[in-house]
């Protein structure tokens, strides 16, 4: 298998978003480093990158609403990352079920 090449920004993170694997809904984004990638590979549970805290942060810690990997993609260019999950409860901070609740 080739080496996989994302391309991180200048900040050394990556987008990703969160699909529900069942519904196909999209549910939230977050940013990622390469350890919230590793670690959420490794334990099959989401990890990200708070730009406000400037910390990792294991979605659902607090809350409980854990986000369970099923399958992680990147895009053709290596710049934004797609997580098919198993969301444990809502994914906004809200209480909605997706952060995309909100319509123009």
């Amino acid at each position: 298998m080739d080496e996989i090449e994302l391309a991180y920004n200048e900040a050394g993170l990556i987008p990703c978003i969160m699909q529900d694997a069942e519904t196909k809904d999209v549910l939230m984004m977050a940013w990622m480093n390469a350890e919230a990638l590793a670690l959420s590979l490794e334990r099959r549970e989401m990890w990200f990158w708070s730009r406000s805290r400037s910390e990792l942060w294991h979605k659902g810690a607090t809350s409980g609403n854990v986000q369970k990997l099923v399958e992680l993609r990147y895009d053709c260019d290596g710049d934004t990352l797609l997580a098919l999950v198993e969301p444990a409860g809502p994914a906004c901070h809200t209480g909605n079920r997706t952060c995309f609740y909100r319509a123009f």
